[in-house]
């Protein structure tokens, strides 16, 4: 058997004014987790693409070479049928459909053009146990949760006896015990002689589980390093990813915090389907002019709850407290208040709520603040193109032009985007949520840096994160959530790790 199961040789492949990859050559040894990292944009998504044949043979030039054959995919169907099997960040599943239903999608147990549901949900079933799911097969996708929704996803592509399987981004949206969960499983696919591809920002992950690392910038083949080599760390990887040493992942930063702005007092939130369940349990927190204060807690604490309910009770019902902002109460019945009242929210889901994918950068920078470029209700056209190309260059947007579509933007100029339409609202208060939510470390240094310069030119910041090093590295105080409840207020000083899952366990104890 050949070393390598894959060979990708001098792959080219042309957008319209950008050359995506250029020349890049990768080999996958049979039956190893081989990583393919890079900062955004360099890259690594369109090479994956070419791979499994979204993008087909034809639009791209170079060679394919799988399991010793030459390969020319003209779709995705014709990959799957050779045994390479592709997941992406944004799952491709059906909400309303069962487990059952989505791992044969396409691949039906069929019988003279009928269902056998029997043997689809017993070869369901038998899946659902190689991954480690004990859901019922005729659950259905809504009901479970984004990390249990991954591993349905590898479920489907061993349905179809996968031989490599590609992992764009599996661990972004995931807490930390279901990404353990799924590098667990990889581990163990591995022992069964499945081939992965995984492609991740989350280096610590990457070491652990990774056998090769290939490390791709600006569109080109920078180097494989070995698991074993004496100076693999993630310092080193970095200086592969970005060109340089990245010697701080925090930029230093002098605070001047001044007088309380904005308080919210006594807050109350229920779900707005579940009539009795109280999400938000009486918070109280401040936020002060030049700070960023950080908001902390595990995956289901009430973090995103409680800054959506704040900004215009866009999430929520029976919600009752205060908020007060330079001294008075101010009341914010809908989103419209919320921005007329100097407040802003970055969403932690920029794809579906934070952006209009099919519109360009210009339209989607302008369309929280349509009043500041109009003249009797009718968009000055210049204005707009001019604030555009305004921001494009502040915040150092990667495109062709302010033209280009936001969904063919990298993820870290998409985050960049939606910065930009909360920036041009001027808002005194910025609510930023998952901010840097599977970007690379160069994009996040840049937000970072925005950050702070928002704080100081006076804005206020209420930062959130899962990722406790970013709380740490950023925020001047930090308050921690669990289960709807403010478990813990830290200074920088007080703030550590150790800290933080102190309060949230001491919580636990109490409960």
């Amino acid at each position: 058997m050949d070393e390598f199961i894959l060979e990708m040789r001098n792959i080219t492949k042309l957008f319209p004014g950008v050359k995506a990859l250029d020349n890049v050559n990768l080999k996958v040894k049979a039956g190893a987790i081989h990583a393919l990292i890079g900062e955004n944009g360099a890259g690594k998504s369109t090479l994956m693409n070419v791979l499994s044949g979204i993008y087909p043979y034809g639009t791209y030039s170079g060679e394919i070479i799988f399991q010793g054959k030459e390969c020319d995919f003209s779709n995705i169907k014709d990959s799957e049928k050779t045994g390479i099997g592709i997941i992406h960040q944004e799952l491709a599943l059906i909400p309303y459909l069962s487990i059952g239903e989505n791992i044969f999608l396409g691949n039906e147990r069929s019988k003279y053009k009928f269902i056998n549901w029997d043997q689809t949900h017993f070869k369901a079933k038998e899946l659902l146990k190689k991954v480690g799911l004990k859901e019922d097969s005729n659950t259905k996708i809504k009901d479970i949760g984004v990390g249990k929704q991954q591993l349905v996803e590898i479920a489907k592509a061993l349905s179809q006896n996968v031989k490599l399987l590609i992992l764009d981004e599996p661990t972004a949206a995931l807490n930390e015990e279901d990404s353990n969960n799924l590098l667990k499983l990889l581990l163990e696919l591995k022992e069964d002689g499945i081939t992965s591809i995984l492609i991740s920002h989350k280096l610590n992950e990457i070491l652990r589980v990774s056998d090769c690392i290939t490390i791709i910038r600006d569109g080109c083949t920078i180097e494989t390093l070995n698991k074993g080599d004496k100076d693999l760390n993630e310092d080193r990887i970095i200086k592969g990813m970005v060109g340089r040493e990245l010697t701080n992942r925090f930029p230093s930063h002098d605070s001047k915090i001044g007088e309380v702005v904005f308080e919210v007092k006594n807050w109350n939130v229920y779900d707005p389907l579940i009539e009795d369940r109280k999400v938000i349990n009486d918070v109280s927190i401040n936020v002060k002019r030049g700070e960023i204060v950080g908001i902390s807690g595990l995956m289901g604490s009430g973090r995103t709850e409680l800054a959506m309910s704040i900004f215009g009770r866009s999430y929520g019902k029976c919600i009752s407290g205060k908020i007060i902002k330079d001294g008075k109460e101010i009341v914010l019945k809908n989103v419209r208040q919320a921005i007329d009242n100097g407040i802003a929210y970055v969403t932690e889901d920029r794809k579906s709520a934070g952006l209009v994918l099919t519109q360009d950068i210009k339209s989607n920078i302008s369309l929280a603040n349509l009043d500041k470029i109009s003249t009797r209700h009718f968009v000055d056209d210049q204005k707009e193109i001019q604030i555009a190309q305004e921001y494009r260059e502040k915040l150092n947007i990667k495109s062709s032009s302010i033209f280009q579509n936001t969904g063919n933007l990298s993820g870290g100029n998409q985050q960049k985007v939606v910065i930009s339409k909360w920036i041009f609202t001027d808002p005194e208060l910025l609510i930023l949520d998952e901010p840097t939510r599977g970007i690379d470390v160069g994009a996040k240094y840049e937000i970072y840096n925005i950050i702070n310069k928002l704080v100081d030119d006076g804005k206020s910041i209420i930062f959130i994160s899962s990722e406790l090093p970013e709380i740490l590295g950023v925020c001047d105080r930090v308050y921690v959530m669990n289960e709807g409840k403010i478990v813990g207020e830290l200074s920088g000083k007080e703030s550590s790790q150790e800290s933080i899952m102190k309060c949230i366990m001491k919580n636990e104890e109490v409960t």
